[in-house]
């Protein structure tokens, strides 16, 4: 997910640190609070009942997926890269989708691709550059690794004769056109704090129960909510970043972590009226 922590390291010149910390911030908020869509988008044809083909993309996540009783999926980025013909599908697959207009498609189908896209662009960015510790290691130039770390706003991909970003897909597409907060349980950003990658690909058909599935798998374990005590509930970033996307108010998350919370977490929920703190783990979800 496109996330630009604030840190750099420490630096003689402290008024040009506080300059770029500065200019970070105000970026930094500027991306995430992103809400309009593209307008080149921001259109559908609801009278195709023609269905995309995301197969490639679930053989890839057959292929180097691995599922883990603690609840945390790990992709295996090395198996992949060692492997040509899983690369070569994974690559054959985001070609398949960049020769797609998308707005040729209902907006049941639309959403299934761009969660598709994001996920299978980002698998293909950490390949790319794999060996590496985390999705923050990723990028180009020393300004623009300093301000932000991550690959999130650089161009990875076309289509339509439109260059896109990570940032592009799920800021200027997904968030805004749909304006459903369950997005965040399925773009995954290749770290351990991240929601899973599913073991399914997204559809038309599918994705509605997927992203319900995927809201109750994160809520549920302690990368989205675990008290430390009584008076202290820890949360994923994901709603620090994002708050605006769940409502905004400490109210208005609890109300949704309830939602989707098993009951003896959501009783807890329901009384609770303490501090909040926030945890991620960027660590790359490698196996």
């Amino acid at each position: 997910m496109n996330i630009y922590p604030l840190s750099a390291p420490v630096m003689p010149l402290r008024g040009l640190a506080a300059a770029l910390f500065g200019a970070a911030a105000l970026l930094t908020g500027a991306a995430n609070a992103q809400q309009q869509p593209l307008a080149a988008w921001d259109a559908s044809d609801e009278t195709n009942a023609a269905s995309i083909d995301h197969g490639a993309w679930q053989d890839t996540l057959d292929a180097y997926l691995r599922i883990r009783e603690s609840g945390v999926n790990r992709f295996d980025y090395a198996a992949l890269k060692a492997d040509a013909g899983g690369s070569a599908g994974l690559d054959g697959y985001l070609a398949s989708l960049q020769r797609i207009d998308p707005r040729r498609y209902s907006r049941a189908e639309q959403k299934a691709y761009w969660i598709n896209f994001y996920n299978a662009l980002t698998m293909r960015i950490v390949r790319d550059a794999y060996p590496v510790d985390s999705i923050r290691d990723i990028g180009k130039g020393f300004l623009r690794g300093l301000l932000f770390p991550g690959p999130w706003n650089e161009v990875h991909a076309r289509a339509v004769g439109r260059d896109l970003s990570l940032d592009d897909i799920e800021n200027g597409i997904l968030r805004p056109i749909w304006r459903d907060n369950r997005i965040h349980y399925a773009l995954n950003c290749a770290s351990l704090g991240c929601p899973n990658l599913l073991p399914m690909a997204f559809t038309a058909d599918n994705a509605e129960a997927l992203l319900d599935e995927a809201a109750r798998a994160y809520v549920n374990h302690p990368r989205g909510a675990a008290f430390a005590d009584d008076d202290l509930l820890v949360v994923s970033s994901i709603y620090k970043w994002y708050a605006e996307d769940f409502g905004g108010t400490q109210e208005a998350l609890l109300a949704h972590l309830v939602r989707y919370a098993e009951k003896p977490l959501a009783d807890r929920l329901r009384n609770f009226s303490g501090a909040l703190d926030y945890a991620y783990d960027w660590s790359l979800n490698r196996p």
